[in-house]
């Protein structure tokens, strides 16, 4: 082999190499809420897992009737789910859900209280682990609850909105369902002080 094909080899390899480098962060990486990179398995096996179980699902094998209407949450596909008392309505939500097992909470609830433009204090325990943290926030675009919550019967857990859209799709908040500020002003509109509450 000559010089300048040997020279020409090692040069088209370096472009080849230097081309897959660049296209690597697009191509096969990504970074999750904690600024983890998976990589192109990992992303692959996580996005193709979570397309397929972001679907339509019947209420009947969740709820007994819908009387008020019915959310579920499914944790592992980060979805929440809406049927309407009528039995015609439906909606499928793309959600934020807890960062960890710890902080999920799973079982029966229902909706008490309806709150536009909420305001949002701390848990003594979120206080505990970021000590830095107000413990109070008022309404507006600082405040993690978004537009909207509809708090449950269960103490401080909440389905809200977020101004913080990167949150939806990840585990990422600390026991609470997160939703696009559009998709909680549109279920708010739907659901009732009542309306049964499932998180699985």
């Amino acid at each position: 082999m000559t010089f300048e094909k040997k020279k020409s080899l090692s040069r088209r390899g370096f472009l080849a190499g230097t081309a897959a480098t660049i296209g690597l962060p697009a191509l096969a990486q990504d970074v999750d809420g904690a600024g983890s990179v998976l990589l192109e398995k990992d992303v692959k096996t996580t996005v193709s897992r979570n397309i397929s179980s972001f679907r339509s699902l019947d209420w009947r094998p969740y709820f007994s009737n819908l009387n008020n209407g019915a959310v579920l949450v499914d944790i592992s596909s980060r979805a929440l789910h809406f049927w309407g008392a009528d039995g015609q309505t439906y909606k499928l939500y793309p959600s934020s859900v807890p960062l960890s097992e710890e902080l999920t909470r799973r079982g029966r609830t229902k909706v008490v209280r309806k709150i536009v433009g909420p305001d949002w204090r701390p848990t003594p325990s979120m206080l505990k682990r970021n000590p830095e943290w107000p413990s109070y926030v008022p309404p507006g675009p600082d405040n993690p609850l978004g537009t909207h919550a509809l708090y449950l019967s269960w103490t401080y857990y909440r389905i809200h909105g977020t101004h913080d859209t990167r949150k939806i799709g990840r585990k990422s908040s600390n026991g609470c369902i997160g939703l696009y500020n559009e998709h909680i002003a549109e279920l708010f509109s739907l659901t009732k002080v009542g309306t049964q509450v499932l998180l699985i």
